[in-house]
């Protein structure tokens, strides 16, 4: 900005005017209210993937504990987690039961599996 150039009057709008401003256009809040729900219904599904695989093998927190060697608490930790390492992972499904782990990725189109088992040294027959 030059020295010559005028100079508007600043008018300083706290931030929830200014929400309440854009969010006044119906179809932003809809877009906004639909980014709400989705955001929501990752993080419900993201919480519930570990519990889930474990209420399909019917066991308990405790059951896969005791299988972990370690306390239903942390079992209870690691299900409500938002990140883990792969070989904790792989333990964790292998103690309710599954019979093989695997990840897919599609990478330019192309399917790719990584087995866990493989990853955490485990062989498979």
């Amino acid at each position: 900005m030059t020295e010559d150039a005028p100079r508007l009057p600043s008018k300083f709008v706290r931030g929830n005017d200014h929400l309440d401003r854009l969010l006044a256009d119906p179809q932003l809040a809809a877009d906004v209210a639909e980014a709400h729900v989705a955001a929501e219904e990752m993080d419900r599904v993201h919480a519930m993937n570990l519990a889930m695989i474990r209420k399909a093998a019917q066991m308990t927190q405790a059951e896969v504990a005791k299988k972990l060697g370690v306390g239903q608490a942390a079992v209870s930790r690691l299900e409500s987690r938002e990140d883990m390492l792969l070989s904790t992972l792989y333990d964790y499904l292998t103690a309710t039961g599954a019979d093989t782990a695997s990840i897919v990725v599609t990478v330019h189109g192309r399917r790719i599996e990584l087995d866990l088992g493989i990853i955490h040294g485990a062989r498979t027959a």
